[in-house]
């Protein structure tokens, strides 16, 4: 039995290899801007690359990783590049990569408080320290009646949130009876996409998700959402979500939410306050203003994984009251009972979220605050927004040019005056380029770039390219007509 092959890499061979592994990711961070931003990879181009049939026999490692080098790399978009100016970022950084690492190696199942306390433990205290971290209300810390959790990612948020706001207007026996299409939800007509999959998910239905119209600043007008709130119930419907955004993928406006959570007292509905990315900034006092009102919110949530240099997915979820949530969520088979969640002096966070399963996600986030402290992520989202604010201020000194919305953060929406037509080839030319990645939205139906300052490694060169190429490819344009 003992010359019988194992199959598995010794702790040499894991030693060896995984010095490899740091190493190569060191050098592709290193040699990143080398790469075109966007992927130019043809559908299927991958998969073509690959092998039919799986290998009868194992590979050596080194064939694993030059395979990585030779294959994949041409199939990524490259997210960490400092030109990565589309969509919104989604950071790694060195301590969060290494956090990761560790969690990975320790491979533990953190459903229940006995299945690992490290896992709980630290992710409630990392939760506690962002609380006031942020400046939140003291109502989220897991000391007073509510907590925080870390979630995959805001979508998940979001449909917790409505799943507990659902719960708590029908007194708990939708769970059991299923909706009976009474039930409406709100959000701004700028609100993030999820919110109306959540609505399908919680079976409240899409079609009783009320997506509210915005002002010039394209944030949720609470007059239209008193309006509508009170059309429903005349109608015999029964209000129990908000949704307030603060920084809208879109274009980052920022919902009134001390105004919106007023109507949400009056009316007794749950207010989830989304900031996904935007929350970020809190970090800084000086834009925390743009979070006035959050003592109404029931539930907040923001993601480090996005512009907190913690990487994918991390995304923290909090409740003023933690007993809506687990009663909303919470199922008990035979086989989770312990006597540690039977004393009630322990988090079980299964009950905080739709899987059973979760990661021990909290180790990068507590490894990327503890590498940067609360000066060194201020000073980076500090320079981020300086740095958006600079661009923006290009714009407007450019005739051909106009800014589309308001710039209150790190994000730029922003057209040239020719039209849509040429937006779009603006765009697509310097995508097709490489040098850098911008992505569009409409705005009072018009095609509009948006440049989000927030990579990790941006510095203020990637920007003035940017400007640079933007401008070149105008002139481009110009010459064309």
């Amino acid at each position: 039995m003992s010359d019988e092959k194992s199959f598995h890499m010794t702790p040499d061979e894991f030693r060896r290899h995984g010095h490899a592994v740091v190493d190569w990711i060191a050098d592709y961070h290193s040699r990143i801007e080398s790469f075109p931003v966007l992927s130019r990879a043809k559908p299927g181009q991958i998969r073509a690359s690959l092998p039919a049939n799986p290998p009868r026999q194992g590979e050596p490692f080194d064939a694993l990783l030059k395979d990585v080098e030779k294959l994949m790399l041409p199939g990524v978009t490259h997210w960490q590049s400092p030109n990565f100016f589309a969509y919104f970022p989604s950071n790694a950084s060195g301590p969060g990569i290494l956090g990761d690492l560790i969690s990975s190696g320790l491979g533990v199942q953190g459903m229940l408080w006995s299945t690992s306390p490290a896992c709980t433990e630290l992710e409630t205290h990392v939760l506690d320290w962002l609380v006031s971290m942020l400046g939140l209300p003291e109502k989220f810390l897991s000391s007073s009646n509510g907590g925080g959790v870390i979630q995959d990612t805001a979508s998940s948020a979001a449909l917790c949130a409505l799943l507990a706001a659902r719960e708590r207007a029908t007194s708990y026996t939708s769970n059991k009876k299923g909706c009976d299409g009474h039930l409406v939800a709100y959000a701004s007509a700028q609100a993030h996409s999820s919110l109306e999959k959540a609505g399908m998910i919680a079976g409240l239905g899409s079609d009783n998700l009320r997506l509210i119209e915005v002002d010039e600043s394209f944030a949720m007008s609470p007059d239209a959402l008193a309006r509508q709130i009170d059309a429903d119930k005349l109608a015999g419907l029964v209000p129990c979500f908000v949704c307030a955004t603060v920084g809208t993928t879109s274009s980052n406006a920022m919902d009134p939410v001390a105004e919106i959570g007023k109507l949400c007292r009056q009316h007794n509905l749950w207010l989830h306050v989304d900031a996904a990315m935007s929350g970020t900034a809190a970090l800084c006092p000086e834009f925390r203003h743009m979070q006035n009102g959050m003592e109404l919110a029931d539930s907040y949530n923001f993601n480090p994984h996005k512009w907190m240099f913690t990487n994918f997915d991390c995304s923290c979820f909090w409740v003023a009251d933690r007993k809506a949530l687990i009663k909303t969520l919470s199922i008990l088979p035979e086989y989770l009972r312990n006597q540690a969640s039977e004393s009630g002096a322990v988090i079980d966070y299964r009950d905080w979220q739709i899987q059973l399963g979760r990661r021990f996600r909290s180790l990068k986030l507590w490894f990327a605050i503890r590498h940067y402290g609360v000066e060194g992520l201020q000073y980076h989202i500090r320079r981020h927004v300086q740095l958006a604010q600079q661009f923006a201020g290009w714009v407007r000194n450019d005739g051909r040019f106009e800014l589309a919305a308001p710039t209150p953060l790190n994000l730029v929406c922003f057209r040239h005056k020719a039209g849509d037509a040429a937006n779009q080839t603006i765009m697509d030319r310097l995508n097709h380029s490489g040098d850098l990645f911008l992505t569009h939205t409409r705005l009072n139906g018009k095609l509009t770039l948006r440049l989000c300052v927030g990579q990790t490694n941006t510095q203020q060169r990637h920007v003035e390219k940017a400007w640079r190429r933007i401008t070149e490819e105008a002139d481009r344009l110009a010459a064309d007509l």
